[in-house]
């Protein structure tokens, strides 16, 4: 039999374990994989460096499938290569318990390297991705030593390419020059609607062009050889590479292919079965795989544990020339954090005046980067309002890939997503920072973290009305509370100085989802404090007793000092009052009952919850609320917080109506 009809089969048993998927599920997405199955043959047998028995190998080439509707085309592979994903998976694709969602998960199921769906967010985690790679190779690889050399292959469709996110995250890569990304633009004109005449008329080659892309062009997406020599040409090329392969969505159905009707529904037994016939496939069983086709599949196996066993050698060379800087990859590659980090945080006096939080993360990210070279970050082009810079360190740009400070740009949507490459490339922790009212434009990349459990940082300043006269479009009400309902996700407010650092502390030591940073942009006091007394990372924590408690002031951030202050005034008059400083409602929530009964004890009723920002959501809390349930104003923030009742007299007329 010859190697060009084994090669046809392989491609057409990708393309039958998919549409059998999305077959029996009775829902899925069958065009995809079907149109894509040549391209994702070439990438996988002819390019990808992986192990399947090693899906985590940290020498391993990445493959994104950024079009995450098309799970069954990467299922297929997963399984056809020899990941432990049995074929049984892909029969209850879909379904209750299984390891195959529709749309691909990372830390689900083995080998997918990034959660894709919502259509950019691969397409940019890509871009994070390559930003790692190369960073880790400008500080690690020595001449004849290129331990760090990863490729990011992505399939990429019309969608991801209509996208803003992808939008911003071409830019930046076409700026920085990221040449290990290699991007296949599965070019099929077809959308839900329809034609992508209807709404994406561009000329997407001469786009990428003036992004600074390397572009090449396969004229039929079904041609392996030139596909093949497009990747090469790619790979010889210092830019960032996109390969527009023109493509049929559901290719061999005779009814269907090349119409929006193969986009996002079975193809039905009839049609399913005519595409068989069309491409001389067996209609039964279901799910058929030739045997010479999956002995060609798992040969990568073999050739995987290879290329493995010939990275170790490498590196185990490397390491004995070089062995300060191998000990120090190989700790960063494991995501071991090095011993006494944590002793770098600094510690602040008590002060009246006292200083932002935004201040005093700038010295805390300052502080940490000594002990943590792994810790990179930057702004979306706000590094001096976030305080997100590292002093002493050059930017990273495409001549400076060591650099650890990054310039977003004003690009949000995109940072997000970039950040969260990063974040499960290995080897970095990193961090961004943007206003908090900038939060909504990143909303589906924190979310995706938060899904994906991506140990990813999001530094948010100028966190409320206290941001004062640039009104209330930079002002953020009902941000912080959106961000409290994302599943996962450990929101940070802290109170002051001491409270910020030992919130960089929580988020440095949480490496199993994102954490989030809500900082001031006005001065706080430190308050008087011992180690005993403070519980950040438990979310909350009796901040002050003034006498034994009738009443507890409960608030967040910059309103603590405001309650600080109410409790005296009410302690003056001969009421007991406990303050409650509270960071963070995820970690509280996670604390025994009996921790959280010694916060807020249930016999005590009386309790005020004071937050600049949107009141819902405290009454679990708290039997009164001060907050904020309008937009804000352009003024000082010192008149804003006055008229919408942000005062001690406020907050002790509150708390005496109890």
């Amino acid at each position: 039999m010859s190697t060009q009809n084994l090669q046809t089969r392989a491609i057409n048993t990708i393309r039958f374990l998919s549409a059998d998927g999305v077959q029996q599920a009775n829902c899925g997405h069958p065009g995809l994989p079907m149109g894509a199955a040549a391209m994702a043959f070439t990438i996988w047998t002819k390019h990808l460096r992986h192990n399947p028995r090693n899906p985590k190998w940290a020498g391993r080439d990445r493959f994104i499938l950024s079009g995450g509707h098309g799970s069954m085309l990467l299922y297929s592979l997963l399984h056809l290569t020899g990941y432990d994903l049995p074929l049984d998976e892909l029969k209850n694709f879909r379904q209750w318990g299984s390891i195959t969602p529709g749309h691909p998960e990372y830390g689900l199921t083995p080998g997918v390297e990034v959660t894709t769906g919502p259509l950019g967010q691969g397409f940019s985690s890509g871009v994070g991705m390559a930003i790692a790679s190369v960073h880790l190779a400008a500080n690690f690889n020595q001449r004849g030593h290129e331990i760090i050399d990863s490729y990011i292959y992505a399939i990429v469709t019309d969608g991801d390419l209509m996208e803003g996110i992808a939008s911003e995250a071409s830019s930046l890569a076409g700026h920085l020059s990221l040449g290990r990304l290699i991007y296949l633009y599965d070019d099929n004109h077809i959308s839900i609607d329809g034609s992508t005449d209807l709404a994406f008329t561009e000329d997407r080659a001469a786009r990428f062009n003036a992004y600074g892309w390397h572009v090449l062009t396969v004229e039929d997406g079904n041609d392996v050889d030139a596909i093949d020599k497009a990747i090469e040409a790619a790979k010889a090329d210092p830019r960032p590479s996109l390969i527009l392969c023109r493509t049929i969505i559901g290719f061999g159905a005779p009814n269907r292919q090349g119409t929006s009707k193969a986009h996002g529904e079975p193809l039905g037994d009839e049609e399913l079965n005519a595409a068989k016939d069309n491409l001389e496939w067996r209609k039964e069983p279901r799910f058929f795989i030739p045997d010479d086709v999956l002995e060609f599949y798992r040969k990568a196996v073999v050739s995987g544990r290879e290329l493995e066993i010939d990275w170790k050698m490498r590196f185990d060379a490397y390491k004995r020339l070089h062995p300060a800087y191998g000990s120090e990859l190989e700790r960063r590659l494991s995501d071991k954090l090095p011993e006494g980090w944590a002793s770098a945080l600094p510690t602040f006096p008590a002060d009246s005046k006292g200083m932002a939080t935004r201040a005093a993360s700038g010295k805390a990210i300052n502080a940490l980067a000594v002990k943590l070279p792994e810790l990179i970050g930057g702004s979306a082009d706000l590094a001096p309002s976030n305080n997100t810079k590292i002093d002493g360190s050059p930017s990273f740009q495409k001549n400076s890939y060591a650099g650890r400070n990054f310039h977003f740009g004003v690009r949000e949507h995109a940072m997000g997503a970039v950040l969260n490459g990063m974040a499960i490339f290995g080897g970095v922790i990193p961090y961004g920072g943007t206003f908090l009212v900038f939060a909504d434009y990143m909303r589906a990349s924190i979310r995706l973290a938060a899904i994906s459990h991506y140990p990813s940082i999001f530094v948010f300043t100028h966190d409320s009305v206290g941001l004062g006269e640039d009104g209330p479009t930079h002002q953020p009400v009902e941000q912080l509370m959106s961000l409290r309902l994302i599943p996962n996700l450990v929101v940070l407010r802290p109170a002051d100085a001491n409270e910020t650092t030992e919130a960089w502390r929580v988020a440095i030591s949480r490496r199993d989802g994102p954490t989030v940073l809500v900082l001031t942009r006005q001065n706080l006091p430190i308050f008087e404090r011992t180690p005993a007394t403070s519980n950040v990372e438990k979310g909350a924590y009796v901040l002050k007793d003034f006498g034994a408690p009738e009443i507890i002031l409960i608030a967040s951030g910059s309103e603590v000092c405001l309650v600080m202050d109410a409790a005296q005034k009410l302690a003056d008059e001969g009421k007991g009052v406990r303050v409650v400083s509270f960071p963070s409602w995820e970690l509280f929530e996670k604390q025994d009952e009996a921790y959280r009964e010694s916060v807020l004890p249930k016999n005590i009723q009386k309790r005020l919850a004071v937050e600049a920002g949107a009141s819902l959501g405290w009454e679990r809390y708290a039997k009164s609320v001060i907050g904020i349930d309008r937009y804000g104003a352009s003024a000082p923030y010192k008149i804003i917080f006055e008229k919408l009742g942000f005062t001690v007299e406020n907050v002790v007329a509150k708390a005496k109506e109890l």
